[in-house]
């Protein structure tokens, strides 16, 4: 199947062409007629798999449909759980609408708001947000959500882990009741399901994998290690390897800036991009590590989501994460576009639970590696660490422990507010 076989028009045909594409993905394939017929969707897909242009065409092509409104109104709303996914949903609206009379803006927490009230204040047909500055500027009086056409949730999944259902909630009253739904996720747990059933009418389903499954192109490694033993092994590896870029994944803000330091110290350039830092750090950050003048991008979950880095090659868990969904999303940050890609994960004793409940997932056994001068020690607790943080601490005590307990995708959720 050809993009021209979608039923789409000749400016996006034409911003396709111009980005090079010329065959749909599955996604792509499976979701953008149905909601070129304006249907609702809860669609998922692994990252990499062109989820966001699978909304983003028939959404601009339903949009350019009617004449704009004279005041330009907010017309189609996107909403995201990070600051980067958000830029970099935003940047496909653009490409894609280059032959469009369609506006856009992306607005998110950490940065002055006035560049971004000053955009809204000119007229908006698609806006893309993050939860928290949203509700901002709207009891500011920023903006208004009354005209709203298209709602997208996009990276659901994230979003309710993060704690944005409340903020959700009341996002969904701002806007009028009559619109067309689409929710995207990685996963389709229960609390997906959930969410989707209160926000959704008579969707169509549509999924590009298996749920829960990780990319088949992504070749992926378990090293047993000492716990004090991981900085030197990674550190070994990306030398030894000559990797030249290679994202790794740490569960704390603290954790991703001792170990940046430790590589740095090593001779490998290396910068770490978390919630802690600054939007400005992380732009900085994510554009030297994909202009290659940075070696080594260190990241928690929350930072690392929505990310868009082409033919990434290498991914390593420093440590693995306490919730086995977000070890599919964080290797699902290589192997994109039909490239392939590598995944390591370096597991100590007191991460054996977390490994197991991995495997579970996603229907697999790892091959195990050890090497010389790093084995795992024997006298080690197979116990989880009781005191866990997850993602620089973006997950409640409560679920964190549910998890660790043998919780499974009905975990408790934290509703309290996070700005992003």
């Amino acid at each position: 199947m050809l993009f021209n076989q979608l039923g789409l028009s000749e400016a996006l045909l034409k911003a396709v062409s111009k980005k090079g594409y010329t065959t749909p993905s599955p996604i792509q394939q499976k979701a953008i007629p149905p909601i070129l017929e304006g249907k609702d969707m809860l669609a998922s897909a692994q990252t990499g798999t062109g989820k966001t242009a699978g909304f983003t065409l028939p959404l601009l092509q339903l949009l350019s449909q009617g004449q704009p409104l004279r005041q330009r109104p907010v017309r189609a709303l996107v909403l995201t759980p990070t600051r980067e996914l958000a830029a970099q949903v935003y940047e496909n609206v653009k490409e894609y609408s280059v032959f469009l009379d369609i506006r856009s803006a992306v607005i998110f927490g950490g940065v002055n708001q006035n560049p971004q009230v000053n955009l809204l204040r000119q007229g908006v047909d698609v806006l893309v947000a993050t939860p928290g500055r949203l509700l901002d500027l709207h009891n500011q009086g920023m903006l208004s959500l009354s005209k709203v056409e298209i709602l997208v949730l996009d990276e659901a999944d994230r979003m309710l882990d993060m704690g944005f259902l409340r903020d959700i909630e009341r996002i969904i009253k701002l806007m009028p009741a009559k619109r067309q739904n689409l929710m995207f996720s990685a996963t389709f747990s229960t609390d997906i399901k959930k969410l989707a059933h209160g926000i959704l009418n008579h969707p169509v389903h549509v999924e590009a994998t298996p749920e829960n499954t990780t990319v088949e192109a992504i070749s992926q490694k378990v090293y047993r290690v000492a716990k004090g033993l991981k900085t030197g092994l990674i550190i070994k590896l990306i030398s030894e390897c000559n990797w030249k870029q290679v994202l790794v994944f740490t569960r704390t803000k603290h954790g991703a800036n001792k170990l940046c330091e430790k590589m740095q110290s090593a001779g490998i350039t290396a910068s770490a991009i978390h919630g802690n830092k600054s939007q400005g750090a992380r732009t900085k950050a994510l554009s030297g590590f994909k202009a290659s003048t940075i070696r080594v991008l260190v990241a928690t979950d929350i930072a690392a989501r929505g990310l868009d880095i082409p033919l990434l090659p290498h991914v390593i868990n420093f440590e693995l994460p306490n919730i086995p969904e977000d070890y599919v999303h964080r290797i699902g940050r290589t192997g994109r576009a039909g490239a392939s890609g590598e995944a390591l994960s370096l597991v100590s004793a007191d991460e054996t639970t977390f490994l197991r409940d991995i495997e579970t997932l996603v229907g697999m056994k790892f091959p195990v590696e050890i090497v010389e001068g790093f084995e795992p020690d024997p006298n080690a607790s197979t116990d989880p660490e009781k005191k866990q943080q997850c993602g620089g601490g973006n997950r409640s005590k409560a679920s964190s422990s549910a998890k660790q307990a043998g919780g499974n995708s009905s975990r408790r959720r934290n509703t309290s507010k996070r700005r992003y």
